[in-house]
């Protein structure tokens, strides 16, 4: 003998399909909070980005919650497949409204993922030189020199070449110095040398090294290289500037203006 009184029998399907969504629903939230903690702790102890791995652990998370939803309403008659035809639709509208921040997201995950920089290296990226203060999903921001706040998107760096000037813990700097004609080859090159060592920033080892290489129309031009910390570099190449003219006039080297030889016609 049924306990349910007949007035509420015809309405039994639609309760169990209510009661079956709710459980279901119930079931993938908690599904999708395990899914956002389990992902974000592979992704930590594969040592990816915190940002990254955020990002990836809240996608999971919706992820479930999403199929979860479409399996609730699945479960009280509602016709789901144009149910996820709509969603699709609407997921290729928004992508083609976003295309530009979806290209800045998409070059954000490679840049936290391979790491071609990280916080505090300074870098060159599409054409400007600074400090790299944060890494974002959609933009990096950068301090230049001249301590201006430049926020690129991620799409322009991924897209043009990146330098990382810090990378490698030191730094060659050049030094370009024109001497007069008639100047002691062997001797511009040991002042060279000694004025290079004058500076304590100047790295024993690479060594400075100097090198001849040309003939200018008012001087003998030589390169004079030297090593350095990267953080010290500006300061380095400033000592031994600094350096370079002093010894040059203590040993009567002449640094010649440029010179134009003018023939009077007869």
């Amino acid at each position: 003998m049924s306990v349910i009184p007949d007035t509420i029998q015809p309405y039994m399907p639609l309760i169990q399909g209510i009661a079956l969504a709710i459980a279901i629903f119930l079931a993938g939230w908690v599904l999708s909070k395990w899914a956002n903690g389990l992902t974000v702790r592979a992704l930590r102890k594969a040592k990816v980005d915190k940002a990254l791995s955020n990002f990836l652990g809240s996608l999971a998370q919706y992820s479930v919650l999403a199929a979860a939803v479409i399996s609730s309403l699945g479960a009280v008659g509602v016709e789901t497949t144009s149910l996820v035809a709509v969603f699709a639709s609407a997921g290729i509208a928004v992508g083609l409204a976003l295309q530009g921040n979806l290209a800045n997201f998409a070059s954000g995950v490679m840049i936290l993922f391979f790491r071609p920089f990280n916080l505090d290296d300074l870098v060159t990226l599409a054409g400007h030189t600074g400090t790299v203060m944060d890494i974002g999903l959609f933009a990096t921001t950068m301090v230049n020199l001249d301590n201006e706040t430049i926020i690129l998107p991620n799409s322009a760096i991924t897209s043009a070449s990146i330098v990382n000037l810090s990378s490698r813990g030191i730094r060659r700097g050049t030094i370009d110095i024109g001497v007069a004609y008639g100047s002691d080859l062997k001797q511009v090159q040991d002042v060279l040398l000694q004025a290079a060592k004058r500076s304590s920033l100047v790295l024993e080892d690479p060594g400075a090294a100097t090198a001849f290489v040309g003939f200018g129309a008012s001087s003998l031009d030589f390169k004079l290289f030297i090593w350095c910390n990267s953080p010290e570099y500006l300061n380095m190449l400033h000592e031994v500037r600094l350096a370079v003219y002093e010894e040059l006039n203590t040993a009567g080297i002449e640094i010649p203006f440029n010179q134009v030889v003018v023939h009077q016609a007869s």
